[in-house]
């Protein structure tokens, strides 16, 4: 009889069984919140042989808390876990003209610390310094750093950022990673807000989504099935660039809808009808003027009607059944919205909810938090350079 040999286990197979089942660990522990060893056990199908140096390696980490006794029904009181979101720490990073804004926050999305630095020198520069800083003692429990670009964003370069200095491609998420040592995500800020939306706002209930953000310029953030869909060059939801009238030009990296409808143009045209400085918020005093003015409601009227043309185009091709507005866009009053979503309704195929956007400022973080935690329970790194 011929004795049957068994191959010896590779290290490598039994390091990668081992980061499995620690991330299965981890995810189940990140979803209860408050278990004790024999749940995790039943909910991970792990033996008590394979859990218990798990859960004392991420006590060791700070990953689980011990706590006393829960409540039993029968028997001895077990002592129970917590997980902790203080272990996962995640870098937000917004590029903006003049300066960046960079948060850490936990896996909650709890904001652990804010700083906005002036853009006085190099980009990468001052996202490599700013996010140590600003981490401090958590940097240990960074896992990841999401920068979030006013423009397109492919494989780590950023190009099409005029408003930030960055037109040609620049591989940023590849040099900030290769100094802080942790993965880098880069995409379309809009692209992210449209991600935090649907993670935690407006867009929470379902599965496809528009988002239309005005600002300096005009762009679009599409999730569709859950996923957020950035196109073969990174370039979807660049509606800015849309030539809707054959009257518009784009300029300096400036699409040509956007050169006509953004919250720039608008501003230009508010301070036309009510000469005076700049309006901090221009679509709200154009609303406002709107009410006692004609040219005015006649101007709104103009911005209403492009921006529908823009949904409905958009509808055209990718269905979203919600629109999101953001930006200057989320200004608009109840009066305004309904109006919009009129023409929306008269000229759309099918039919689609407008409504503004709620989280504002807070929707970049959110996106960041939903990449990172999406890619942790999938069994990946916490965050994933940019495809």
């Amino acid at each position: 009889m011929t004795d049957v040999v068994t191959p010896p286990t590779s290290p490598v197979s039994r390091e990668r069984s081992k980061e499995i089942k620690r991330l299965s660990v981890i995810s189940t522990a990140r979803q209860v919140r408050l278990l004790s060893r024999a749940e995790l056990t039943e909910l991970t199908g792990l033996s008590p042989a394979t859990l218990t140096p798990l859960v004392r390696e991420l006590i060791a980490e700070g990953y689980l808390i011990e706590r006393g006794p829960g409540a039993s029904r029968s028997g001895r009181p077990r002592a129970m876990l917590e997980f902790n979101p203080r272990a996962e720490l995640v870098a937000a990073v917004s590029l903006e003209p003049s300066r960046i804004s960079c948060e850490i926050a936990d896996s909650d999305g709890t904001v652990v610390a804010h700083r906005a630095v002036r853009l006085a020198g190099d980009i990468i520069d001052t996202i490599c310094r700013s996010v140590p800083e600003l981490a401090g003692d958590g940097l240990p429990a960074l896992r990841g750093v999401a920068i979030a670009a006013p423009g397109v964003s492919s494989g780590g370069a950023v190009r099409l950022a005029p408003s930030v200095g960055l037109v040609e491609g620049r591989p940023i998420g590849e040099s900030v990673q290769r100094h802080l040592g942790v993965p880098v995500v880069v995409d379309n800020d809009v692209n992210l807000m449209a991600a935090g939306e649907h993670a935690a706002g407006a867009g929470s209930d379902v599965a496809d989504l528009l988002l239309l953000h005005v600002a300096d310029g005009i762009g679009a953030g599409l999730v569709l099935d859950g996923q957020v869909r950035r196109g073969a060059g990174g370039a979807a939801g660049e509606v800015g660039f849309l030539p809707l009238d054959p009257a518009d030009r784009g300029h300096d990296g400036i699409g040509p809808f956007e050169a006509r409808w953004s919250e720039n143009a608008i501003a230009e045209r508010v301070v036309a009808l009510a000469p005076g400085r700049r309006p901090d918020a221009p679509v709200a005093a154009l609303v406002a003027l709107a009410r006692a003015d004609e040219r005015a409601a006649a101007y709104l009227d103009e911005v209403l009607t492009a921006w529908s043309r823009l949904i409905v185009s958009c509808v055209c091709v990718i269905d979203p059944g919600r629109v999101l507005l953001s930006g200057a866009a989320a200004q608009l009053d109840d009066r305004a919205v309904d109006r919009l979503q009129s023409l929306v309704d008269t000229a759309a195929p099918s039919v689609t909810e407008v409504r503004r956007a709620v989280l504002g400022d807070r929707a970049v973080l959110h996106g960041a938090v939903s990449y990172a935690l999406s890619a942790a329970a999938a069994g990946l790194p916490i965050l994933l350079s940019s495809p």
